[in-house]
């Protein structure tokens, strides 16, 4: 049977047309400079100085990726970065849910005043000084711990995934209590199956953000050892623009002179730290758009 399609008109059909370049204008605006990143980063940084480099190589090395590599601590700040989005992304997701759980229901006492009090938390903070004394005297400065326990819980997920437990029919969970299930019981095996969406958006939000964050390893480890690897590229990248010379991790420049440069190096090293992350997208990709509108709409 032939099916019946509505005609669009000539103003729809104009609009559609509009909407599709502005789209693809955007995906080129995002993907053109990842692959101008990518390009440089394999290029020789000399040859790279000379410009006229967009879209490929036109002199191809790997020196930029052995000097990123060639120090030792690279390899340390990584089991580091890892570590901590591992454990920091997990341990965040464990409390965020709990916390969650707790304040959608409505038998918990007081909770209008405690989620007031929790999203007035969202406007207000101390400032770096009061913030660096308070990890200092509870024993997080120069320790492994203050990249995960200051980043337990996020208020902005939590009101998320508050928002989203509150969609789960209650008629569930009161099937559940009728069964004899308490609270963690039903937590376990109605809430977390159900909330799978929730906790992939969650999730990757929480390891992008650790895997990103170079300022706690600056400012609160008093030890290079236990630097994450975005910290120790932030701190190479920092000297190689302030001496405008070729340099490395560990600041053996002489014998790739010719061939890496400052600007070389840090395509490298943005390309370094930036394909690991994005690993981890296609396995969350089914559950990104439903989870990622989430409090959008509110019936």
């Amino acid at each position: 049977m032939k099916k019946n399609r509505i005609k669009a008109s000539f103003s729809e059909q104009v609009l559609q047309v509009f909407i599709y370049c502005v789209l693809i204008g955007l995906c080129l605006m995002i993907i053109l400079p990842c692959i101008n990143i990518v390009a440089l980063s394999f290029n020789d940084g000399k040859d790279a100085a000379k410009g006229g480099i967009y879209f490929w190589t036109r002199k191809f090395t790997w020196a930029n990726y052995k000097e990123v590599f060639q120090d030792g601590s690279i390899m340390k700040a990584y089991v580091i970065t890892i570590s901590r989005t591992v454990i920091g992304t997990l341990a965040s997701l464990l409390v965020t849910s709990f916390a969650a759980y707790s304040l959608k229901e409505k038998e918990l006492p007081g909770r209008k005043i405690i989620t007031i009090l929790i999203t007035f938390t969202m406007l207000f903070s101390g400032g770096m000084i009061p913030t660096y004394i308070q990890y200092n005297k509870l024993g997080l400065v120069d320790s492994f711990w203050v990249y995960v326990v200051p980043g337990l819980v996020s208020v902005t997920y939590l009101l998320m995934m508050r928002t989203f437990f509150e969609t789960i029919p209650d008629s569930l969970e009161e099937s559940a209590k009728l069964d004899g299930c308490g609270y963690f019981r039903t937590f376990g095996t109605i809430i977390i199956p159900l909330s799978k969406p929730v906790i992939a958006v969650i999730g990757l939000y929480t390891a992008v953000n650790h895997w990103n964050d170079w300022f706690s390893g600056a400012f609160y480890m008093r030890s290079s050892n236990l630097w994450p690897v975005q910290t120790v590229l932030q701190q190479m990248l920092s000297k190689a623009m302030a001496s405008r010379e070729v340099t490395t991790v560990s600041q053996a420049i002489a014998q790739n002179a010719n061939t890496v440069t400052s600007d070389s190096l840090k395509m490298a090293a943005v390309v370094v730290t930036t394909v690991p992350i994005l690993c981890v997208y296609p396995f969350i990709q089914k559950y990104f758009a439903q989870g990622a509108m989430i409090g959008a709409v509110k019936e």
